[in-house]
């Protein structure tokens, strides 16, 4: 039956979103029932176990010809408990897909020479005590060499012209030499002290050393001595975290932009882009205008035109990204798109300069989008799925991942114009062979104040319609955070619904990829419009008769879990609650390295938003019963978050049950740790709304 088909079982009366309309997943249909495979029939369901038998594809990269695609694939041993990661090659023809490495070590971040002959990656082996980059010839036998010796390593490597350029964290004014000493003195100490005299203290799961910094450097690509490039001038790349995102270089080497914190505050940063010529120590910033973040930059194939993001608000992370393009000749710049109410995202040139391609977070599906810069309108170039990691060679071939709520991502050639695709990987076909899919499809309900909310519906395997099943709502993180047509591993709907669960994602007030005024509806009231959607979603569900409403249990991770906690204290009908990673108490909120409002609508002391909004001001309510997960190494919600919680529920006498993982951060990871997570989830939710039709 296909996901056209599921609409009719419940009568749904609400019209799909006028531009999302009916997702198909894949050019062949979907069936809801048993799959056919080589033996005849599926044997199994997408279980955890499932998931991590998949392998992973990582970022590709198109070689210069487009003949070639170098892609990281990582694979999963649970029993040793570890990932390995290769990079594999594959031809665009779709006839060669194999293993490129195999040295037993982590190798990403490739890159080819701009003449394609040869490979740059990064990589540990041996006696490397950091990653380093290695050089692999594409054109002939031959084993990977070391070009890099550095002690502090080697991160976000790209390949101009002469020379390798790269990011490391290193302390300013050493030499490699006294870094490689004080590396190895640092290991010797039994000292596990940090000391930091301002912000940032950490990022997600990892301390910032406030004595190091994060600069640019390039060496030849035969080998020589390396030159720093941002250290000259002053300025450091973003301290908490840097990516090939940071910077760009122009193709003739004459130029380099990199971001950077012009406030020099990173209480309330401002990040700006500053030109340097390498061998300067001048630096100067190009968006000094702008009081909020300007990232993301790209030179034109031809250098003249600087390409990047500008956002208007000051923190708030999902103001739109708007399309700026600077005329570097003329110093001047220019906004394009003004009324295309949509974030430009996973850019990339096309060839000729002209346009450019992305990856457009649009109404619940990341669709490759083509911009031109002559005025004209963006122009959808895929519809269906979701696409991402975009990468187009010279002669113009186009290249990504792609995925569904049914499939893990996928290497696929696009057509720029008709948007077919040509898929060029196999990669976890074996595994998916004897799985049985349920099917999943899109609707619209109305929400809050009126307005239409899309939420994706998962029905599990052998779906009848003639019987009720229970609802399992997730609620997911961000709040900006749209839920896409995409896989997901950690929190994976078709798992859930193949434990008998009707599964939905909604994407309330606040979801990203809807507009602009939906997005920052929900500011600095985080509580208010998410709240009714998900109430709202609950009623819209206890009216279809295939579903039991005396059966039905929500739950999310971060601002999900924030969402779940103000559940505990408000009027729902679910019976039990998962709450992970919550934001419990905004207050101790800031112990966190982001906090929430203060950057945007000032401090709790200036305000009393947070007596309004913070789900802990709500515990005299609380009756629900709710399983509440956290890791140690969540920086980003400190795991005070979910200990506070489950006091004050064990305090108040409900049934509630707490799980800690001490080497987990804002996700669970590890193999074996996310089995039992997925394990005790199952159990919990199990118990209060028992799955399966009747």
């Amino acid at each position: 039956m296909s996901r056209r088909a599921a609409a009719r079982w419940g009568a749904v009366s609400t019209a799909f979103l006028v531009f999302t309309l009916v997702v198909t997943a894949s050019p062949a249909p979907v069936h809801a029932g048993t799959q056919e495979t080589q033996e005849g029939t599926a044997t199994r369901t997408l279980s955890a176990e499932v998931l991590w038998e998949l392998k992973r594809l990582g970022a590709p990269v198109i070689s210069p010809d487009g003949h070639w695609v170098v892609a990281p694939v990582t694979r999963y041993t649970v029993e040793e408990d570890k990932s390995h990661t290769d990079l594999w090659l594959f031809a665009t023809d779709g006839t060669v897909e194999r293993p490129l490495t195999q040295h037993g070590s982590s190798a990403g971040q490739a890159v080819f020479s701009p003449d394609g002959q040869t490979l740059a990656f990064v990589t540990r082996r041996e006696s490397d005590e950091a990653g380093q980059i290695y050089l692999l010839p594409m054109d002939q036998p031959g084993e990977a060499r070391r070009l890099t010796e550095v002690p502090t390593g080697v991160n976000a490597p790209a390949w101009v012209g002469e020379h390798i350029y790269f990011i490391s964290n290193v302390w300013p004014g050493r030499s490699w030499e006294e870094m490689a000493e004080e590396l190895e003195r640092r290991r010797r100490s039994h000292k596990s002290a940090h000391t930091w005299n301002a912000l940032p203290t950490s990022s997600w799961d990892r301390w910032v050393d406030e004595t190091r910094q994060a600069h640019l450097f390039r060496i030849p690509a035969v080998g020589g001595p390396i030159e720093a490039i941002t250290e000259p001038t002053g300025w450091e790349l973003p301290r908490p975290s840097q990516s090939r995102a940071s910077y760009d270089v122009a193709p003739d080497e004459s130029l380099v932009v990199f971001s950077a914190n012009s406030a020099r505050d990173d209480v309330k940063p401002n990040m700006d882009l500053f030109f340097v010529r390498p061998g300067s120590a001048e630096a100067w910033n190009i968006t000094a205008d702008n009081d909020a973040p300007d990232t993301n930059p790209l030179f034109s194939p031809d250098g003249r035109r600087l390409a990047y993001t500008s956002q208007r608000i000051p923190g708030f992370y999902a103001d739109k990204r708007r399309l700026m393009v600077y005329d570097v000749a003329a110093e001047t710049r220019r906004e394009h798109v003004t009324d295309w109410d949509r974030s430009a995202e996973g850019l990339v040139w096309a060839p000729d300069g002209r346009s450019l391609f992305g990856a457009i977070d649009d109404a619940g599906t990341r669709r490759v989008y083509h911009i031109p810069l002559d005025g004209q309108a963006p122009r959808p170039v895929t519809r269906d799925r979701d696409f991402g990691s975009l990468d187009v060679a010279s002669e113009g071939t186009l290249i990504g991942l792609n995925q569904s709520f049914l499939h893990p991502p996928q290497l696929v050639v696009i057509d720029p114009h008709a948007g077919a695709l040509r898929r060029i990987d196999t990669i976890n076909d074996n595994v998916l062979a004897d799985v049985e899919l349920g099917t999943y499809e899109s609707v619209t309900y109305t929400g809050a104040q009126g307005q239409p909310i899309q939420m994706w519906i998962h029905y599990p395997p052998g779906f009848d319609p003639s019987k009720r099943y229970p609802l399992y709502l997730l609620i997911h993180g961000g709040p900006h955070s749209g839920i896409t047509d995409g896989f997901h591993f950690r929190w994976n709907a078709q798992t859930f619904a193949s434990w008998g669960y009707v599964t939905a994602w909604h994407n309330f007030h606040g979801s990203s990829g809807f507009g602009q005024e939906f997005t920052d509806a929900i500011n600095p009231d985080w509580l208010t419009l998410p709240y009714e959607d998900t109430r709202l979603a609950a009623d819209w569900f206890a009216r279809q008769p295939w579903i039991d409403p005396d059966r039905m249990v929500a739950g999310g991770g971060s601002y999900g879990g924030y969402l779940s906690s103000i559940l505990l204290g408000k009027e729902h009908p679910f019976q039990a609650l998962v709450i992970h990673a919550p934001v419990y108490n905004m207050y101790s909120q800031l112990a966190a390295d982001f906090a929430v409002h203060t950057e945007r609508f000032g401090d709790y002391w200036e305000h009393d938003i947070y007596e309004q909004i913070s789900p802990h001001y709500f515990a005299g309510q609380f009756r629900t019963p709710a399983l509440i997960i956290h890791g140690q190494l969540d920086y980003r919600v400190p795991v005070g978050q979910a200990f506070e919680l489950f006091r004050t529920l064990q305090h108040r006498g409900i049934e509630s049950r707490l799980i800690y993982y001490p080497d987990e951060n804002h996700w669970i990871l590890k193999p074996n740790n996310s089995l039992y997570w997925y394990e005790q989830v199952r159990e919990w939710i199990g118990e209060y709304a028992p799955p399966g039709g009747r």
